[in-house]
């Protein structure tokens, strides 16, 4: 199932976070990126609000869904910068660096 279609998330650029040996950055979360998230990142060293249309690239705004690497996305939790996960949305891959327990608290919910 996709992450995101508008922006065009993932890997292979197919909306999914789908993974194989060639993804070193292992882009298997599927979150909705927050502003901290996005500064976070940035100082991280991967500006991903900038535009770059060389690579399809339309820059990220908060409540965006994107596919970030799963250290990534770890590192973000440690630091205690959450940018939520779509369970149903994200590579079973993720469990590889972090338990079903910590995804699950993490989870994004749909405001009703």
């Amino acid at each position: 199932m996709p992450c995101s279609l508008d922006p065009l998330t993932g890997y292979f650029r197919n909306g999914c976070c789908q993974t194989d040996a060639s993804d070193r950055g292992s882009h298997v979360v599927c979150v909705v990126v927050t502003a901290e998230f996005l500064e976070f990142s940035m100082v991280q060293g991967n500006d991903l609000m900038t535009p770059r249309p060389e690579y399809q690239f339309p820059g990220l705004k908060p409540g965006n869904r994107w596919c970030v690497c799963a250290l990534r996305w770890v590192e973000a939790v440690r630091a205690g910068v959450i940018a939520p996960v779509v369970l149903d949305r994200t590579h079973e891959k993720i469990l590889d660096y972090v338990s079903l327990e910590t995804l699950v608290h993490h989870q994004y919910r749909e405001e009703a």
